[in-house]
């Protein structure tokens, strides 16, 4: 995971970081459109490589718009259109010459509601191998075990493998669903509220899991829960009303923000 993407635009945000100081996903003055409302608005920032960044902000402030943007998930939304720049690895993510397909299985992707295919446990996680390719049941074997253990799952289900997936506890079909994405060896991964359908036990191993693949990946969480954002993120970026108000390492988000509209939504005073 190779990356030349500097700006001084972008350099304070990742200044004092403890990573190289590299970036994944850079936005400068990137905007979306629902037809005339502007759900993001002119978003600067720089997301570091290899880290955990967490988008807060109250509902309808364009945490799930700006997630669902790189990996142009949007796309599938009718009238929805980009303005700006949002690049990964340097390259603008909207630009024409960029190959969907293969942006998406590089930037894989978490909903808020465990969504597993109606198949077998192996099945689901085969699935993106075998789209793009993969067909040899013995290397699909080592995928789907190699992903489980990743998403810490292959314990649990290993004797289970034939089974379906919707017979799984919600808790077990979320890390399923990571273990899905992870299977296509993505660089980012995209998490939209991944535990608010959950128990606090289950939220627990989710937010266990996040920890244990951060260095791997790059990702990025959309959550509501301040509590998720503070024991999980190295950064944190504040939305509301479509903008951008603060961005910055997480303690520093949580224990000393720059801008009152942050306090005030940190310590409950709106949201």
């Amino acid at each position: 995971m190779e990356m030349a993407v500097e700006s001084d635009i972008f350099r304070s945000h990742v200044a004092d970081a403890d990573d190289d100081g590299t970036l994944h996903v850079t936005a400068q003055d990137f905007s979306i459109f629902y037809g005339s409302n502007e759900a993001v608005r002119e978003v600067t920032l720089g997301i570091p490589a290899g880290q955990v960044t967490a988008i807060i902000g109250p509902s309808g402030c364009g945490k799930s718009t700006f997630l669902r943007a790189i990996n142009r998930m949007n796309d599938l939304i009718p009238g929805c259109r980009a303005a700006g720049k949002l690049c990964f690895d340097g390259e603008h993510i909207y630009g024409s010459q960029v190959d969907v397909v293969a942006l998406r299985r590089r930037v894989g992707m978490v909903f808020q509601k465990p969504n597993p295919f109606p198949k077998s446990v192996f099945d689901n996680v085969a699935y993106g191998p075998r789209i793009h390719g993969l067909r040899s049941r013995g290397k699909l074997a080592q995928v789907v075990e190699r992903s489980l253990v990743r998403a810490a799952l292959w314990e649990e289900v290993k004797d289970r493998l034939a089974q379906n997936a919707l017979g799984l506890s919600g808790g077990q079909q979320q890390r399923l669903c990571i273990a899905r994405a992870l299977a296509v060896d993505p660089e980012i991964l995209l998490m939209d509220e991944p535990t608010s359908a959950l128990d606090p036990r289950s939220t627990g191993r989710i937010e266990d899991l996040i920890g244990e693949l951060r260095g791997t990946y790059t990702i990025i969480i959309v959550t509501h829960n301040m509590q998720q954002a503070a024991r999980v993120s190295d950064y944190t970026a504040f939305l509301y009303e479509g903008e951008l108000i603060e961005f910055g390492r997480t303690k520093q988000i949580f224990t000393n923000p720059q801008e009152k509209r942050t306090e005030d939504y940190i310590t409950g005073r709106f949201g």
